[in-house]
């Protein structure tokens, strides 16, 4: 925010730069003086957080969560695209050890992790849905502790699951590939 036409000084107004950033709580951290009568002030405070960060930033190490200031100055600056921004947060997510990585995602894939399950027979499939659902249960209750809103999923059909459907009830102009959005749908 840059505040101008302050008091008199010298033959110009006073300026001030104040740049908020990402914090614990609401507090003036830095002020300097880069030319006469123009001041920059870093206020910190959790309002201009992303709406999840004092879940994640109060228990990263002072360098993440600098990064992570940096990162959201960039994007208010419009230095960095909202798609560059997530990137360089998922990268941060990774440094921490919060996320795997593209690599550690690919190997649990190929070792049959959560996207590749496959079960000898219904009593594992039943003791693995089981495990599943408490891990849900838990991950709810975190939620609601920290008083985040949370939506059940669409619920879809087995058929859904296995295959697409046929298209019916669309016009000839709609199959034959018009890329404008139908009703509600994409």
């Amino acid at each position: 925010m840059w505040m101008r036409d302050g008091d008199s000084c010298h033959s110009r107004s006073r300026q001030s730069k104040v740049e908020l950033t990402c914090g614990k709580s609401n507090r003036l951290a830095h002020v300097s003086e880069p030319s006469t009568c123009v001041y920059a002030l870093t206020f910190e405070t959790p309002l201009v957080c992303h709406p999840h960060s004092l879940l994640v930033y109060p228990a990263l190490p002072m360098a993440l969560q600098q990064r992570w200031d940096q990162v959201e100055q960039d994007l208010a600056d419009e230095l960095i695209t909202p798609q560059g921004y997530e990137k360089l947060l998922r990268t941060l997510f990774e440094d921490a050890g919060y996320l795997k990585t593209p690599e550690e995602s690919e190997s649990t894939q190929q070792e049959g992790g959560a996207q590749g399950l496959v079960f000898e027979n219904l009593e594992s499939c039943n003791k693995a849905h089981k495990e599943l659902s408490k891990e849900i249960k838990r991950l709810k209750s975190v939620l609601t502790e920290h008083g985040i809103p949370y939506t059940r999923p669409v619920e879809t059909s087995s058929s859904e699951h296995l295959g697409s459907k046929t298209p019916t009830g669309r016009t000839a102009e709609q199959l034959r590939g018009n890329p404008g959005l139908l009703g509600n749908t994409l």
